[in-house]
């Protein structure tokens, strides 16, 4: 049914196994791979749902065209799809947790209150950090709340990487095609898209997505995970254009031209493609996972913080986001952060490409090809994700656990301008 289960039941025993050991000691490394394997460890499984059903994409669109002009073609179009029965990534053995106000709830969770002053003792029910300004709220109906010491659905296994076929997405988008045909060989075609995708969760590894978590956040609500498609771009334009310079042989201007001069002037022509498009969306994070389920594996994301006024996105390098727009959860509070997933935007990315190319006819079937290539023309620094991870554990030195990186960006997403020459011998 699926082509690619093998791949995510490799690690699992007798031929791939992974296994975790809960603190296990610097010095007994290195690790002997012929020795048995530690009494503590506990396998690491992959695997997939065992009713797995095949995922289906039902997909409809509707294009209208017009020829505006003999020269001009419009084409206005609508595409949307919906998803059922995808895979997502899910931890299956993560503790049962409560769904609050159910004992054992302990009745308030974190807020921030500006009031507060920073040198605050902990409270006595969450057991907030020194130092930080948060206070108790009553705990919201509905909220999932995993009491510390909670046993996983099967305490002798280690947490897992599961598939399973229960994601959900939707796609809609407005497309706009204008194509243009001018006099003496020159053409422009613009493109628009304005779209929306939503899921609860595209990134089936770790590595397939830097702007979000890969693992469902809690597998008991996958509601939580629902948000923008990491692969979300909401406003894509693309415009380009080809000139095919009027000069030499055949052409309107220097038709006269012979031997070297009419090769030397013939045969040119020039190639544009401008890119623009909004950024894709971000999660904010946690480099722990206060929830007590379990897994370390799969970043939290924390409390929006409701006094924060302005906005959010500072589209700033050095700080793209505003931490103080989130709250930490403690450490093994038991809570997930009710912060949604990819409800933020991150860079965008702008780029002006540029050609020009030469063909010589040397024979009649032997061609001489030149083309000089310039990428990023204007050499625009198109920012990468910035970092995600908005708080890491308290310390003396940081009662308040902001990252001191929390939005830094440290990469772009393209490189910076590039001019390559190319040479072909055609026949």
């Amino acid at each position: 049914m699926q082509d690619a289960l093998g791949y995510r039941a490799d690690q699992n025993a007798p031929f791939n196994p992974t296994y975790s050991i809960a603190n296990y000691a610097v010095s007994n490394f290195p690790i002997n791979p012929a020795a048995p394997v530690p009494p503590t460890a506990k396998l690491v499984p992959g695997g997939v749902q065992p009713n797995m059903q095949t995922p289906t994409l039902i997909a409809w669109s509707l294009r209208v065209q017009r020829e505006l002009s003999p020269n001009t073609l419009l084409t206005v179009g609508y595409i949307g799809s919906h998803g059922y029965h995808e895979l997502i990534g899910v931890d299956a053995n993560e503790p049962v947790p409560v769904i609050c106000p159910a004992s054992p709830c302990p009745g308030v969770y974190p807020t921030w209150d500006p009031s507060k002053p920073t040198s605050a003792t902990n409270s006595p029910n969450i057991g907030f950090p020194i130092g930080s300004p948060l206070a108790a709220a009553p705990v919201p109906a509905g909220t999932y709340y995993i009491p510390a010491g909670t046993p996983k659905a099967n305490p002798s296994l280690a947490n897992t990487w599961t598939w399973f076929s229960e994601g959900t997405s939707s796609y809609h988008a407005l497309q706009v095609d204008v194509t243009r045909r001018f006099s003496y060989g020159l053409s422009i075609r613009g493109v628009y898209t304005h779209s929306k995708a939503l899921d609860d969760g595209d990134s089936l590894n770790q590595t397939t997505a830097g702007n979000a978590p890969g693992l469902v956040s809690n597998p008991y609500n996958l509601r939580a995970d629902k948000g923008l498609a990491t692969f979300n771009a909401t406003h894509v334009g693309v415009i380009n254009a080809i000139y095919a310079l009027p000069f030499g042989h055949g052409q309107m201007y220097a038709n006269g031209f012979e031997g070297w001069k009419g090769n030397l002037i013939s045969g040119w022509s020039l190639s544009t493609i401008v890119t623009l498009q909004t950024g894709f969306p971000l999660t904010p994070q946690l480099s722990y996972n206060p929830s007590n389920n379990g897994d370390t594996r799969n970043p939290v994301r924390p409390f929006v913080n409701p006094n924060v006024t302005g906005p959010i996105v500072l589209g700033n390098p050095t700080e793209w986001f505003n931490p103080a727009a989130f709250i930490a959860p403690p450490s093994a509070s038991g809570f997930y952060g009710n912060a949604g997933r990819d409800v933020f935007t991150g860079p965008g990315l702008a780029t002006w490409d540029f050609s020009v190319l030469k063909n010589t006819t040397i024979r009649e079937r032997l061609h001489l090809q030149f083309r000089a290539e310039i990428f990023n023309l204007l050499n625009r620094a198109n920012f990468n994700t910035p970092n995600l991870i908005v708080f890491t554990p308290p310390t003396a030195t940081n009662p308040t656990g902001i990252s001191g990186t929390a939005g830094a960006i440290t990469s772009t997403s393209t490189t910076a301008r590039q001019v390559q020459f190319g040479l072909k011998l055609l026949w």
